[in-house]
């Protein structure tokens, strides 16, 4: 099987420029007519900000001559194709800091037109340094691009020869996975959960020959396929209906593309050693939502 040509992800083929607008915090008097949007609008301060700091509930019907509270800080505008991954790099700040900021909920989903408080730049060079670091979690809430109003997310693609472009918003699988199967069987060197030295693990490595065939545990999307990750090399997230997402990492060779369609047991990659991997082996994790969950407890007794 031979490999499929990398491409990039769209937080490089779409980068973001820092030009967020500086707010003022301020209090503002609802005119005649206003909505919650024509106020963002105007102020540049985000909807959602707005609607938090005044306890505001959907669908913000605003009463003319409320006083409302406009919380201060820097704004940023979602333009078409970008992600919460390149934003959060424009500015040097972490992703999970921009979530917090604005109490993003699953699905993550960011759209075009919509301001995102921007935190305040992290002191240290460490926190910096986050920002253009990435995990499996980071990739999960902030790697998908910005949802155009009005436009759904196209349909995935059943081959790898004609998948989206990187900057176009992929839909989810809706139906649920049902019972999960094993990516490939081998020997569990490494299991779920808090090691001898305490550090949680959140998944279990699987020891097999080099060039074993990965197998999809079910039917889903590819949402990454790259190697982004330092520690885990070669590297395939497929969602799945359900909030479910199927891990594979440590791969040799990589044989789907972000965008495809794939079904259960359907080959995704060939296992390897890349990565910070001892051996070749496949790192496999499940979650669901940003809950890492044992993958043993899902899948079919052996």
């Amino acid at each position: 099987m031979q490999q499929l040509p990398a491409a990039r992800p769209a937080w490089e083929a779409r980068p973001v420029s820092a030009g967020a607008r500086l707010v003022r915090a301020q209090d503002i008097v609802v005119r005649p007519g206003d909505t919650l949007g024509a106020i963002a609008t105007r102020t540049g301060a985000a909807v959602a900000a707005i609607a938090r700091r005044n306890a505001l509930s959907p669908p913000y019907i605003l009463r003319a001559g409320r006083r409302l509270e406009i919380p201060g800080g820097r704004y940023h505008r979602v333009e078409p194709g970008q992600t919460g991954i390149a934003i959060a790099r424009a500015y040097g700040v972490p992703w999970s800091q921009v979530i917090a900021a604005n109490d993003l909920r699953d699905p993550f989903l960011l759209m075009t037109g919509q301001r995102v408080l921007i935190p305040a730049v992290p002191a240290s060079a460490a926190d910096r340094a986050a920002a253009f670091t990435l995990d499996v979690d980071t990739i999960l809430t902030g790697g998908e691009p910005a949802v155009a109003s009005g436009r759904a997310p196209v349909r995935p693609v059943a081959g790898a020869s004609r998948v989206p472009s990187p900057t176009v918003p992929i839909a989810g699988p809706s139906a649920a996975p049902g019972r999960f199967a094993w990516p490939l069987y081998g020997r569990i060197v490494r299991r779920f959960g808090a090691g001898a030295s305490g550090e949680r693990f959140d998944g279990i490595e699987i020891a097999v020959a080099s060039g074993t065939e990965v197998k999809a545990t079910a039917a889903g999307t590819v949402a990454y396929a790259g190697d982004g990750i330092a520690a885990l090399g070669g590297l395939v997230i497929v969602r799945h209906g359900g909030n479910w997402t199927s891990i594979y990492g440590h791969a040799g060779k990589l044989l789907v593309r972000r965008g495809q369609a794939v079904t259960r047991g359907q080959v995704v990659a060939l296992s390897g050693a890349t990565g910070f991997a001892d051996q070749p082996e496949l790192h496999f994790e499940l979650r669901r939502g940003r809950t890492p969950i044992d993958p043993v407890t899902q899948l079919p007794r052996r």
